[in-house]
């Protein structure tokens, strides 16, 4: 009888995957959520001196910024919980509507397909729903 043969990125996965359970074995429920919180929230004046306006006067402002990585995330299939969850903050933060968020996600849902913009809306609801219950 012959052995199925294996998958060496399986194998390098598996290897990856033992090494950091015997260095520390918590990683093995590791999330990313819990280090978002460590993310400062930009202040809108520091975000538009640096990706807005203060960095191109003629350019995008920070919120347009904001909305556009929001829809390439988007578009990505929302793959990147954390930083679309991050995004969404900033992006409220630098004076976007909740309106404005959810238009941007819809929209990216023709490029991105169905299932990608409705994840985006979920992540982005969470955001902004904590936001109304931190207030």
């Amino acid at each position: 009888m012959t052995t199925p043969p294996h998958n060496p990125f399986e194998e390098m996965m598996r290897l990856g995957q033992d090494w950091a359970k015997a260095v520390n074995p918590a990683l093995e429920t590791f999330t990313p959520k819990g280090f978002e919180a460590l993310v400062p929230t930009l202040p809108k004046d520091l975000m538009e001196a640096f990706m807005g306006k203060g960095l191109s006067p003629e350019g995008l402002d920070a919120k347009t910024r904001m909305l556009l990585t929001l829809g390439a995330l988007t578009i990505l299939g929302a793959q990147a919980e954390a930083q679309v969850r991050i995004t969404v903050r900033h992006a409220l933060e630098a004076g976007a509507t909740k309106q404005e968020i959810a238009e941007t996600i819809a929209l990216m849902g023709v490029f991105g397909g169905v299932p990608a913009m409705t994840k985006a809306m979920e992540l982005a609801r969470e955001v902004m729903d904590a936001g109304e219950t931190s207030q």
